[in-house]
């Protein structure tokens, strides 16, 4: 990794304070009054904090390539606010902003004009900004800056169990956060005998002000009624029926890729990602993305899936592979050899492949596999669902603690003394087998 955890983090509250002072500017020009635009009391936004940390782990390799650490920037964007954003809807049940009256969204919660300016402050971020962060760190006494560290991290845990704790009040007294009716008025005031009526006054009005989608008239509810029980098990894009595509799609990805390889190159290797069984969890996970991301767009054309899955793909299969060089110390396909790659990860060809899939799944084998999920019977269904949560999670344990040990054999010098655990882990999982499930598996510093 190109910085360590303590620079990291200095990068979350230095850009999380930058970003806040950034909102409080732009809310002053245009309202005219003071805004706090963070979630938190305290002058940070987490937010770009959070993307200046994914900036600093998944682009310093294009730090030399200004359009592709742009392009990386704004990738990293979308994901970020398009999964927060859903995740704050589902927690709260509202939307906390909405760009769906704009020309260039995507879901209402991407402004593609938006995502040009998160890339520029990724080269910036990249070029400048960590530069100069380190170098003023350079001048700090480490052992300052971690207790420095300590009371920022302290603080802001504080700081968010109070803010969290006192929006989850308000979903649990009310179901919607309207208009302030003497209604509302008594179920804040109860909530106050809890928090604090002074404190949960002002959290509540700078919540109200910051943004201005929870206020009446604006609010957009997620879930205004929660449709009945139709006795169909996993309708809909629900958590049973991700499981179960997860699963499949596992399945036939590494079985289509077994299948290439062997028309390609002419040889059967195995492309599984765990040790049990014929799964590849990457295109396990990206059938369960394409399905989030894209199934509201799956009566567009061909051509716009196509290109929404080249650009997710990529990004995904990017992102996947500094993860598991990160976390595993190991390389588990190159494609340096390739024409068009991008510093061995992925590469134009393997990108089109993401975007035939997408549309493949979208129009093909998602309705199909979604019919036939639903028509089995709902307890059955539900048994099903968590043996395969336990199964799945079993096995990616399992293969984390196998690739694990392997990786440390590699560094130990021959003969060392081995605990029991490891030895257990040495005789199921010996180096041929490891390199029978991962024929590619490169060890790398």
């Amino acid at each position: 990794m190109a910085y360590s955890i303590y620079h990291l983090l200095w990068f979350f509250f230095v850009y999380s304070i930058l970003g806040w002072c950034a909102g409080v500017a732009y809310a002053a020009v245009r309202r005219k009054t003071f805004v706090n635009t963070g979630f938190l009391s305290l002058p940070l936004c987490p937010v770009y904090g959070v993307a200046a940390v994914l900036f600093s782990i998944f682009l310093p390799e294009l730090r030399e390539s200004l359009f592709f650490l742009f392009a990386g920037g704004a990738v990293i964007a979308f994901l970020l606010t398009f999964i927060t954003g859903h995740l704050l809807e589902r927690i709260f049940h509202r939307r906390w902003w909405d760009f769906s009256a704009r020309r260039f969204q995507f879901d209402g919660y991407v402004s593609f004009p938006l995502l040009a300016v998160w890339g520029a402050l990724a080269v910036l971020c990249m070029r400048v900004g960590n530069p100069l962060i380190i170098r003023l760190l350079g001048l700090l006494p480490m052992a300052v800056g971690r207790i420095i560290l300590l009371a920022l991290l302290i603080l802001l845990g504080l700081d968010a169990a109070f803010s969290l704790g006192f929006l989850l009040r308000i979903r649990v007294h009310t179901k919607r956060l309207a208009e302030f009716s003497e209604e509302v008025s008594e179920d804040f005031r109860e909530v106050s005998a809890h928090l604090g009526s002074a404190i949960t006054r002002r959290v509540h009005r700078r919540v109200a002000r910051a943004y201005p989608s929870l206020e009446a008239g604006k609010l957009v509810e997620a879930q205004a009624e929660k449709p009945e029980k139709s006795g169909v098990f996993a309708e809909g894009c629900s958590f049973d029926k991700l499981v179960w595509l997860f699963v499949i799609a596992a399945f036939l990805g590494d079985i289509i890729e077994t299948i290439f390889c062997r028309v390609v190159g002419g040889t059967w290797m195995s492309r599984s990602s765990l040790v049990w069984g014929p799964f590849s969890v990457v295109w396990g996970l990206g059938g369960v993305m394409l399905t989030v991301v894209l199934y509201k767009y799956k009566d567009r054309s061909d051509r716009y899936i196509f290109l929404a899955g080249t650009v997710l793909g990529g990004a995904y299969e990017y992102a996947c592979s500094v993860f598991t060089e990160l976390v595993f110390g190991t390389v588990f396909w190159d494609y340096s050899a390739m024409r068009f790659n991008l510093g061995g990860r992925i590469n134009l060809l393997y990108c089109f492949f993401w975007g035939i899939a997408a549309v493949a799944w979208l129009k093909g084998a998602y309705p199909l596999l979604s019919g036939l999920i639903e028509k089995i019977p709902v307890k059955a269904g539900k048994i099903g669902t968590w043996v395969l949560v336990v199964f799945m999670v079993s096995n990616m344990a399992v293969s984390t603690l196998a690739l694990g040990r392997y990786s440390q054999r590699q560094a130990e010098a021959e003969g060392a003394e081995a605990s029991a655990f490891a030895a257990v882990l040495d005789e199921r999982f010996p180096d041929e087998r490891i390199a029978r499930v991962y024929p590619n598996l490169i060890i790398v510093e």
